[in-house]
């Protein structure tokens, strides 16, 4: 089954009373997680009525997704420009994820409700995930012209990276005994850099 697709909100800007219900829910998932994202609950803490909220999504799920989008556009926001060499499109990789893993609301859902995190993230590519391979596929093209970067098709390699960062960042607090830190950025930097070097 396809998944619906939030309402956009991929540049970060919108009406000041869906930017409220979006606030809202970032609000009750850092402190109640996923499953207390109700409709009810975000009239509630938006102080709007629920029609209102029916007005923009469908349901609460609906209204997750978004501010999960809104929430990795603005992440996005801090790479203006697109990779133009391996190094960098490694670089920015690198610190795509620590900025995801210090997020509030991503690191809430990481650290207390990672089945949640593999509902929105893993089990099918929504928007979110979209807006990501976008930018991989675009730094990874534009990488290919000063060939530090591997041919190949750009779309297919930024899948496989999607793969590989969303992968180490969901298994990182499961291996947070076996590897520190610094072991761990080591060796995700090598293994993204495998798969673009030619």
């Amino acid at each position: 089954m396809e998944e619906r697709q939030p309402a956009d909100v991929s540049n970060g800007q919108g009406d000041a009373t869906r930017e409220r219900i979006l606030d809202a829910a970032d609000a009750l998932i850092r402190r109640r997680g996923v499953h207390g994202v109700t409709v009810a609950e975000l009239a509630r803490r938006s102080t709007l009525s629920r029609p209102t909220i029916y007005r923009n999504w469908s349901d609460a799920d609906d209204v997750v997704r978004s501010a999960l989008l809104r929430r990795v556009s603005r992440i996005l926001d801090a790479f203006p420009v697109p990779a133009r060499s391996r190094p960098q499109l490694v670089d920015d990789v690198l610190r795509f994820t620590t900025m995801f893993r210090a997020d509030a609301v991503y690191a809430r859902l990481l650290d207390d409700e990672p089945e949640a995190f593999t509902r929105y993230t893993l089990q099918r590519v929504g928007s979110s995930q979209r807006l990501i391979l976008g930018w991989l596929e675009a730094a990874i093209s534009a990488a290919q012209q000063d060939d530090s970067v591997r041919r190949g098709t750009p779309r297919d390699m930024a899948v496989m990276l999607l793969l590989i960062a969303q992968s180490a960042v969901l298994s990182h607090g499961t291996v947070a005994d076996l590897i520190d830190e610094d072991a761990w950025q080591h060796e995700l930097r090598a293994a993204i850099d495998g798969l673009l070097r030619p």
